[in-house]
Order: structure tokens, then sequence, then C-alpha cells
């Protein structure tokens, strides 16, 4: 029997598939290697779905009882791929996604000097909880964080608010001298001079610079009204609450003021229909139809004022607007408040030369005839009584400052400042970057700040009304824009990437 000749397989090409057979052979290693790898890959999905549950709010069962099936059934129907085994690999349950969140809520950063923003919410069941924000510089930018969220236990007196402070900053080794500014409302028990929590502060940082709400202020200026105007401000709150006490005249002006801040506008853009209505309605009983008919009477008496004042409040919501936001600071509040007193002024001098074409509701009341000339001294009074208290309450506002015009004089700035002024003055390279901007200039390095924004309401669910918001992580997540480190924390689990 002749011997096989071997001769037809000695070729390159049959040595290099023997080869790849060979190295893809399953032995032990590699089964456990592919194990691994797909552990790891699975437990970096099930932080960053977690971080995905924990930034949207919703409840952490939406992991196990939504997102699993979802995945299960595209692997299956998309792919054709058998999803047993890659669903086992992503632990999603309740328990797990709230492990992973605040895993991720506790990693820090690096301490540095910041501003201190803190903020009094309550919880739906009327417990207190005191929130803080940092905004700090980071390379020359601006960053704004979330920092924690502390249950008031027995009061929100201002020594119970240092200590939930003073205590955060200690149970995590960063010194309170690191707090250069704090932003607050103006509510007595923060700026009290006595009690208040700035007292308090003081006298740990001696040189802390506080700073009040500018919106606190402006609704402070907002609130006070003459006697006159305030009396027709009521009329339409009654007005109001007539309507919505009852339910079918609730649900027919439901879609008519949906904004809060827009409500006074809103009505006067409904003031004939509003009339109308309590007039031929029949949902009022009986006894109401003559307070009814004296409301109608005064609504269109005082028809004026409510014009003028939803005019006037129209001014400060558009104000209101351009103070709220996460890129907001000293400087730019500075410039809308001083544009608005501007205003104020402005909108005076004309009401006194009888032009009304700035307060839109009050010019076409005149256009019809339907004003009262002698309510008009009334009105650019109240105008310039304004003005007046927005000078008091923002002595800032009255004209600009080096911190916008740094190389324009030192003349008007503190004697301590003047010298160190000059230099910079002096200085070339730092010209063109201010030309950039307030904020490329004022950031930098060689000069060596703000303002955030404020979530809780809506990460109480109903079927998260039993989180404990102050300890657990889903409000960092919800709240930081900084990207926590997964792989450091698969590292510490013993993966490598």
């Amino acid at each position: 029997m002749d011997k096989p000749s071997y001769r037809q397989f000695a070729n390159k090409n049959y040595f290099k598939s023997l080869r790849e057979k060979f190295r893809k052979r399953p032995t032990l290693s590699n089964m456990f290697s592919t194990r691994t790898a797909l552990e790891m890959n699975g437990l970096r999905a099930s932080f960053n779905i977690s971080l995905m549950i924990a930034r949207s709010g919703k409840a952490h069962t939406i992991g196990e009882e939504l997102l699993h099936p979802v995945v299960s059934e595209v692997l299956r129907t998309v792919l054709h791929m058998p999803a047993a085994e890659t669903i086992k690999s992503i632990p999603l349950n309740n328990n797990t996604v709230q492990r992973r969140i605040d895993e991720m809520g506790k990693m820090w950063k690096k301490p540095t000097k910041f501003s201190l923003q803190l903020d009094e919410s309550s919880l739906p069941g009327n417990e207190a909880i005191l929130l803080a924000y940092v905004p700090f510089i980071k390379e020359e930018d601006l960053a704004q964080e979330f920092l924690f969220a502390r249950e008031l236990v027995l009061d929100s007196k201002g020594k119970s608010i240092f200590q939930v402070v003073e205590g955060y900053f200690k149970e995590k080794e960063v010194p309170l001298a690191n707090v250069i500014s704090v932003a607050t409302d103006g509510a007595p028990l923060i700026v009290g001079c006595q009690r208040g929590f700035i007292s308090y502060l003081k006298k740990v940082v001696p040189n802390v610079l506080a700073i009040r709400c500018v919106i606190h202020r402006q609704h402070l200026v907002a609130k006070c009204l003459s006697e006159p105007l305030h009396r027709s401000l009521q009329l339409v709150i009654t007005a109001v609450n007539r309507i919505k006490s009852r339910p079918l005249s609730d649900r027919l002006f439901r879609q008519l003021w949906l904004s809060k801040g827009t409500c006074l506008s809103r009505f006067y853009n409904l003031y004939a229909s509003v009339s109308e209505f309590f007039w031929s309605s029949g949902v009022l009983l009986e006894f109401f139809e003559e307070e009814n008919a004296s409301l109608c009477a005064n609504l269109k008496k005082f028809e004026g004022d409510i014009a003028y004042m939803a005019d006037l409040y129209m001014k400060f919501n558009e104000m209101n607007l351009q103070l709220q936001g996460d890129d907001l600071n000293l400087i730019k509040t500075k410039s809308v408040i001083s544009a608005f007193v501007s205003k104020l002024l402005y909108f005076k001098n004309n009401l006194v030369r009888g032009e009304f074409y700035n307060l839109p509701n009050l010019c076409e009341l005149r256009r019809k005839g339907r004003i009262n000339e002698q309510n008009v001294e009334v009105y650019w009074r109240r105008l310039e009584l304004l003005h007046q208290d927005f000078i008091e309450r923002y002595p800032f506002a009255r004209g600009p400052s080096l911190d916008h015009r740094p190389f324009s004089g030192v003349e008007n700035a503190e004697l301590q400042l003047q010298e160190e002024l000059l230099e910079l003055q002096a200085n070339e390279e730092l010209k063109p970057k201010f030309n950039l901007g307030h904020r490329a200039s004022w950031l930098q390095r060689v000069i060596p700040h703000l303002y955030p924004g404020f979530v809780v309401a809506d990460l109480l669910t109903m079927k998260r009304n039993k989180l404990q918001i102050v300890n657990r992580g889903d409000l960092r997540l919800r709240l930081t824009s900084i990207e926590p480190d997964i792989e450091k924390l698969l590292s510490l689990r013993g993966f490598q990437a």
C-alpha cells in the first residue's frame, strides 16, 4: 500500500490555518477571561443605566420592571441573540440601582476655594431640608455644582443652619475658610446680625462676603403698593378665587392663566369675558348675586389700575427671566438691575408727558377714552417711588464700576485697591482678554465668583416619596454636571479595563 503524501498540504496557508485553530481552541483560561469580560461589561452597563435612572428622576424599580424586558426584546427580535445570559450580567433590581447611585454620589473632587449658596426647601411631608450649591473656578472658567442636602431636624433657625453647614464640612474635612462668599435670600434667620446664619459664619470666617438674593429683594420692592393699587389688586384676587372655588368655572378658565407670573396679564386680557361671566353665569349661588354684582362694578371702576399693574408686573417678569439661569453672575445681575432702574425713570417721565406706549394695556385703555386722568398721577408717582426703592435696595445699580471697566480709571475705587488697579491697567497682556468679556478676564488664574440653580419637588413623586433624599445619591446625580468615574468604581471591584 502506498504511503500517503502530504506534499499537497505543505504550503504557507495551510500552516497559518493550523495556527489560528490552535489559538482559538477552547481552554480553561479563555473560558474564564470571556466570563470576566462579560461580567465587567455588565457591571459597567449597570452603573451607566443607574446614572440614567437617577438623572431622569424615575423610580429605581424601572430597571427591573421595564428596562430588562426592553433589552431582552431588542436582543431577541432585532439582533437575534439569546437574551438570558446578557440580562443576567446586568443587575438592575431596586436595591442594586440604589447602591450604584449611592456609590457614584459619594465620589469627591479636590477641595478648593468656592462660593456657597444656601436654599431652604420643604418635602411633601413638611420636613425642612437645607440645600447647598457651590460655584467655583475650574481651569479659568466657572463651574457650579450641587454640594449637599441636609435635614433640619429641630428648627430652621440661623444657629441650626450654621451647625448643619459646619458639621458637613467637618465630616468631609473641608475647612470653612475655603468659603469666600455666601449667597442667601433675605430672611432674618439667614441675614440677621445677631442670630442669623451669616453672623455665626462670620465668627469663624470673618472676611466672608455675604450676598443677598437679587430676586428676593426685587420681590420686596414689587410687593410695596399704594393703598388704591393694593385695593385693586385685591379685587383681582377675589375674582380669581371666586372663579376657582367652583369646579365648572375653574375648568372653563383653567387653560387661560397657566403661568403664575403672568396671571395678572392673562386676567386683564380676559377682562370683558370675566365681567360677562360674573353677570351671566349660573354657577354662583343666589346669595352670591349681590357680591357678584358689586365685584363686577368695582372691576369696571378700577380697570385702569388693573391695566397699569398688568403692564408693570409684566416688566418685572421680564426682568425676572433675565435674573435666572446657570450662567448668571453678579456682573450680569448688575447690568440687568441697572437697566431696569433706568427704565423705571424713563416710564415715569413718559407718563408725566402723557406718553403711554411703554405700557400697552394702559395705552389701549387711554385710546378708548376709559382712563381717569387723575389716576395717571398716581401711576407715575408710584413709578417714582419704585425707582427710589430700587436705588436704596440696590446701591450698586447707580452707575458703571471698575468690574466692568477696570482700565478706565481708579478715582472711584477704594484706596487700598487703587495701587493694584494701576498695575492692572499697565498690564498690556490682560487688555486683549478683557475685550473677550469680563468672564474671560476676571477668571484667569492670575486674577484671584458666583451662583447656581434648584430641584426637589419632581424628584419626590408618589413612587419615590419614601426616598431618603438627604442621605442618598439621587439628588446629587440629578443636579450635578460632573460625570462619575465609573471605571474607577469598576477597578475597586477588581476589574481592569
